[in-house]
């Protein structure tokens, strides 16, 4: 796989609002069977997320109490919404829509170091997906937020609606064929350096701090995968005993990483006891060479030091079966 090879596109068309409300209208108008999915930018959960495929449904956001300040007094302006065009056409696994959930450690931006969390899941909608417009207000049926689907009659409090990635990859591999999986996973590794890369230069690196994000992707029946946000501070709430138990692997393995990454022990390492279930996806800095050893040929040297410069990676999930 090529290190420099950037995805197609992975974001879908999103506008800021009201700021872009202009702009929006002119794209949407130059797709009116489109939809679009609405989301407050102050808000989580899923709490005031709604579709929109006609303009006057925006109405929703526009008769909407305006924001106030300390002081209980209106602000001049609108709660500020992101409105991106919404995937229509998801992957479905028994027929339901589901994103998937990605942890990702990010301990230095300059140089770029990024790991990326084996344990990761697919959130499924508890209703059948259909694009009937009777449709396109349920909630259990487009919107994947496990707050939301908690609230569902037929909600599963035993596996919480929750499928671990690697269960998706093989089943992927079974309807798909293996090269589609392989493909797949060297997409979303793409997505998810280009997008630290994208930010690499105006996020404060501190060598005493990290990030942990959640990155939430959604596939297409195409196997294309959408990047639909990046969460700064995701959940560790937890509904299941085994989403318990992933968590607290999660928690201990970045702490593990962090703590060992800021005392300089982690230099080619990859050792299980200390990466836990995260794998170093891409390095941006430059292998040290120590010198030749007794008995080695000094050209090989030269070919190492040349072969080691610009950023290195691990080997990608499609060639270690990093998911199965």
């Amino acid at each position: 796989m090529a290190q420099d090879r950037v995805p197609p596109e992975w974001v879908p068309a999103t506008y800021s609002l009201p700021n872009d409300y202009a702009i929006f209208v002119e794209e949407f108008r130059k797709s009116p069977n489109s939809t679009w999915i609405a989301k407050p930018t102050g808000k989580a959960q899923g709490r005031g997320i709604f579709l929109v495929s006609k303009l006057n449904q925006l109405k929703r956001w526009s008769n909407a109490p305006k924001e106030k300040n300390q002081q209980g007094q209106p602000l001049p302006f609108r709660e500020p919404y992101i409105i991106s065009r919404y995937i229509s056409n998801p992957l479905l696994v028994g027929g339901k829509k589901f994103d998937m959930r990605l942890y990702v450690l990010v301990t230095s931006y300059r140089p770029l170091k990024v790991f990326l969390y084996r344990g990761g899941f697919c959130r499924f909608c508890v209703e059948q997906y259909s694009t009937d417009v009777a449709e396109i207000d349920n909630i259990f049926v487009h919107l994947t937020n496990v707050a939301i689907q908690k609230q569902a009659e037929d909600y599963n409090e035993q596996h919480g609606g929750k499928w671990a990635i690697s269960d998706l990859m093989l089943f992927i591999e079974s309807t798909r064929g293996r090269a589609a999986s392989e493909k797949l996973a060297s997409d979303m590794e793409q997505i998810i350096v280009h997008t630290l890369k994208a930010v690499q230069g105006i996020i404060v690196n501190d060598k005493h701090c990290f990030e942990m994000y959640g990155f939430d992707v959604l596939i297409d029946k195409d196997l294309r995968p959408w990047l639909l946000e990046v969460n700064a501070s995701p959940s560790m709430t937890t509904t299941t005993e085994d989403d318990r138990l992933l968590k607290l692997r999660l928690i201990n393995d970045v702490l593990n990483i962090a703590i060992q990454e800021k005392r300089g022990q982690l230099e080619g390492c990859d050792d299980d006891l200390i990466l836990g279930d995260f794998a170093c996806i891409f390095d941006e800095k430059p292998k040290v060479n120590l010198g030749t050893r007794s008995g080695e040929d000094p050209r090989s040297e030269r070919n190492e030091r040349s072969s080691s410069r610009g950023p290195r990676r691990s080997n990608s999930f499609s060639r270690t079966g990093y998911w199965r």
